[in-house]
C-alpha cells in the first residue's frame, strides 16, 4: 500500500506563482475600488468632523470686527492672544476658576468612579456569591436609563442631605458609573488569569493585597480606559450642573460658557468671550485623548480573540 502526496516540483512553481499572479490581476480592479471607497468614505467623515472644530479655531483668531464681517472659515486680523488674554482675565478671571473645577470633577471623580468601577467589576468576575448574576443585570439595567430622567430624583436627594450647590453635588453622583463597571468585569476577565491569584492564595496572599499588588497593575489598561471615558462624560456634563450649581464660582467651564452665551444677545462683545473660552476648553480633552490612546486602544481590543 502506497500513499499518494503531492508536491510541487521546481519545474512547476513558476507556473503556480504565474497563476496567483493572475489571480490577483483579476482581482485588483475590485480591491482598488473598495479602498478608493473606504478611503473616500473617511475623507468625508474626517472632513465632517474637523469642519466645527476648524470654524472655531479660525473664529478664535478674530477680532469683533472680523468675527462679523468676514466668512466663517476665512482669515482675519491675527488677534488670538488678545482674546485668550481678555478671556483669562474677564471679571478677575472667573473662567480660571471655572476650568479649575472642571478639572477637579473631571479628574478627581473620574479617579474615584473608575477605582470604584475596577473594584466592583472585579468582584463580579473572581468572586462567587449569591445573586450574583441577577445583581450584575440590575447593574447593567443602569446602562439603560437615561441620565436626564434621574437628575431631578438626585437634586432632591441631594437637597435632602444638604450637598446641593457645593462640589459634592458632582463629585459624589459622578462614582455611579454602570457601564464602568460592565467595562471592568470585562477587563477581568481578559486581563487577570485565574491561575495568577490561586498562586498568590497559595503563597498566602489576602484578597485585599492579591487586588492591589497582582490585579490592580495587571488592569491598568482597563483603569485608563474608564478614566477616559469617565473623563470625558465628566467634563461635558452640562445638565447636572445646570440643575446642581447655582453659584458662579462652583460652575464647570461649560455652565460658565453657557452663562456668558446667554447674554451676546444683548452684549454682542461676549461672542469673541464665548468662542475662544470654548477652543480652550476642548484642549484638555484632546490633551487626555493623544497621552490615553495606547490605553484606550489596547483596552478595546482585550478579548477580542477569545
Amino acid at each position: 500500500m502506497s500513499t499518494l502526496t503531492h508536491t510541487t516540483s521546481p519545474a512547476e512553481a513558476p507556473a503556480e506563482r504565474t497563476a496567483t499572479r493572475a489571480t490577483r490581476r483579476r482581482t485588483s480592479p475590485n480591491a482598488l475600488l473598495s479602498k478608493g471607497v473606504v478611503n473616500g468614505l473617511l475623507i468625508v467623515a474626517a472632513f465632517y468632523t474637523l469642519m466645527p472644530v476648524s470654524w472655531l479655531l479660525l473664529a478664535a483668531t478674530k477680532n469683533d470686527r472680523d468675527l462679523f464681517s468676514t466668512s466663517g472659515f476665512a482669515l482675519g486680523d491675527f488677534n488670538l492672544f488678545a482674546n485668550l488674554q481678555h478671556v483669562f482675565t474677564f471679571n478677575d478671571g472667573i473662567y480660571l476658576r471655572w476650568f479649575g473645577n472642571s478639572i477637579l470633577y473631571s479628574v478627581v471623580g473620574s479617579a474615584a468612579s473608575t477605582f470604584l468601577c475596577i473594584a466592583t467589576g472585579y468582584a463580579f468576575d473572581k468572586y462567587d456569591f449569591k445573586g450574583k448574576e441577577k445583581l450584575f443585570g440590575a447593574v447593567l439595567g443602569g446602562v439603560l436609563v437615561p441620565t436626564t430622567v434621574i437628575q431631578l430624583p438626585m437634586y432632591l436627594l441631594a437637597t435632602k442631605v444638604g450637598i446641593v450647590n457645593t462640589y459634592w453635588a458632582l463629585l459624589l453622583p459622578a462614582l455611579v458609573n454602570p457601564f464602568g463597571v460592565y467595562l471592568a468585569r470585562v477587563f477581568s476577565e481578559g486581563y487577570v488569569p485565574n491561575e495568577v491569584l490561586e498562586a498568590a492564595r497559595v503563597d498566602g496572599a489576602g484578597e485585599l493585597r492579591t487586588f492591589a499588588r497582582i490585579s490592580l497593575p495587571m488592569l491598568a489598561p482597563g483603569f485608563m480606559t474608564i478614566f477616559l471615558f469617565s473623563f470625558t462624560a465628566s467634563w461635558n456634563n452640562f445638565f447636572g450642573a445646570l440643575v446642581m450649581l447655582n453659584d458662579e464660582n462652583l460652575y464647570p467651564v461649560n455652565l460658565g460658557l453657557f452663562m456668558w452665551n446667554s447674554v451676546t444677545q444683548q452684549q454682542p462683545e461676549y461672542y469673541s468671550l464665548v468662542i475662544t473660552g470654548s477652543l480652550v476648553a476642548v484642549v484638555p480633552l484632546i490633551v487626555a485623548f493623544v497621552c490615553l490612546q495606547r490605553f484606550w486602544r489596547s483596552g478595546l481590543t482585550a478579548g477580542a480573540v477569545k
